[in-house]
Formats: structure tokens, sequence, C-alpha cells
């Protein structure tokens, strides 16, 4: 029965008065609008996990970075390592050096996310891969909190074989971009250090973007949709 445990409904989570108290303060997303890309407050954000099971698996650290004024803002950082688990650890978290001593000393899941929701705010979020991070935070934040993601989720995995019309080939990674864009990281696979190399990529594509005059949020997501669109159809 335990195989198929994560199938069966889950229980509501059980918050404190505070708790509560903060889950009802989170603003709503204001969505992507039509102003210039530059006047949008953006958070890149790069999760890391117990593994790459959409239904299994846990987020265990956080890392987010803002871009506003069209430059990333260092004063606006958030970094959350290792939310708490009490479940079995794939040998791969290993590999991100997040070891169960460390993971095991953590923040508590709610009041973490709850911290992340606040430093979020309105704003969309950005994120390489994103579908994966959008999933895995949705579900975080569902079990933990009882809080439904609506924000604004856009992927720089795609936008990048987008505005950069001279690749050829298939989406390629973020190890891809960042020697393409000869672009430096310090410490890949933690996730305030891959926020920030996204970070860095999402200003090149931005000016990518401007200069095929594509200027807002909306625009930008319009032509994304529109792209996939052209993708899918062509893949047949």
């Amino acid at each position: 029965m335990k195989l198929f445990s994560w199938l069966l409904p889950r229980k509501a989570p059980i918050l404190s008065l505070a708790q509560q108290q903060r889950l009802l303060r989170l603003p709503e997303s204001a969505g992507l609008g039509d102003h210039a890309l530059r006047a949008q407050r953006w958070v890149v954000v790069d999760l890391e996990t117990s593994g790459l099971n959409l239904n299994r698996d846990q987020v265990l650290s956080i890392g987010a970075m803002v871009i506003e004024d069209g430059a990333i803002d260092f004063s606006q950082t958030f970094e959350r390592t290792l939310l708490r688990t009490d479940n079995p650890l794939s040998p791969s978290v290993l590999l991100h050096g997040l070891g169960p001593s460390a993971i095991a000393a953590g923040s508590d899941p709610a009041d973490a996310l709850l911290d992340f929701m606040a430093f979020v705010g309105d704003s969309p979020l950005l994120a390489f891969h994103a579908p994966f991070d959008q999933h895995m935070l949705t579900r975080a934040l569902k079990d933990s909190l009882g809080y439904r993601l609506q924000h604004a989720f856009m992927d720089v995995a795609a936008l990048a074989p987008m505005l950069c019309t001279q690749h050829q080939g298939r989406e390629a990674g973020l190890d891809h971009w960042i020697k393409h864009f000869n672009l430096y990281v310090e410490d890949r696979h933690n996730a305030s250090a891959d926020a920030l190399a996204t970070a860095e990529l999402t200003l090149i594509l931005f000016s990518r973007a401007r200069a095929q005059g594509i200027d807002s949020p909306q625009a930008l997501q319009q032509r994304l949709n529109q792209w996939q669109r052209r993708k899918i159809i062509h893949s047949f």
C-alpha cells in the first residue's frame, strides 16, 4: 500500500494562527501587463528538490533573485536552504551537497514558503525549465499551506532559443547558455547560484526581445505562446 500512498488525498495542512494570518495577507498575482519590460519586477526562482518525480519528490531549497528597473537588484534576494523533510532522500540529493543532517536542520516548510510568497508579492516568476519548478512549487504550497499558486510563470529555457534566432537545434540546458554567453557561475546546482545565472541570462534575453520589438511582459508571453504552438505544429 505504501507504494501508492502518494496517490491518496492529502490531509489539509494544520497551520498556527500566526501562519493563517500571514497566509491571508499574501497579495494576489498582478498578472502580466503591457508596460515596458524594464518597468516590471520579476522574481527569478530556482528550486533544489529531492529528485525529479513530480508527484513524490520534495522541494529542499529555494533560491531567488529580483530583476527590477532593468537590472538584478542584489538588495532583494531570497534563500531558504533545505526545507525540512521526514521522507527518505534519494542518493541524488548528495550530488547537490544536500545531506540528511543539513536537511534536518532546515526551516519549517510552511514558514519558509510563507516567507517566499511574501518575497514574491504580486510579481511574475521566471525559471529555467519553469514547468518543473512551477509544478513542484505549486504542490509544495498546496501541501504545506493549502495555498493555490496563480502567479504567471515564464520559462527562460524556452525564451532563449526563441530570441536567439541564430541558435540551431533543440532547446539546450542552462550550462549551454552559460557557456554560450560566457557567464560566470560560482556554484552550479546551488539554488541561489542557479537563480543568479538564470537572472543574468534573462537580462540578455530581455535585451534581445527589445531589439526584436517585444517590450512588454504581455507581448513577450504572447510571442512565446505563438512560438511554442508553431513548434508543436512543425513537429507533426
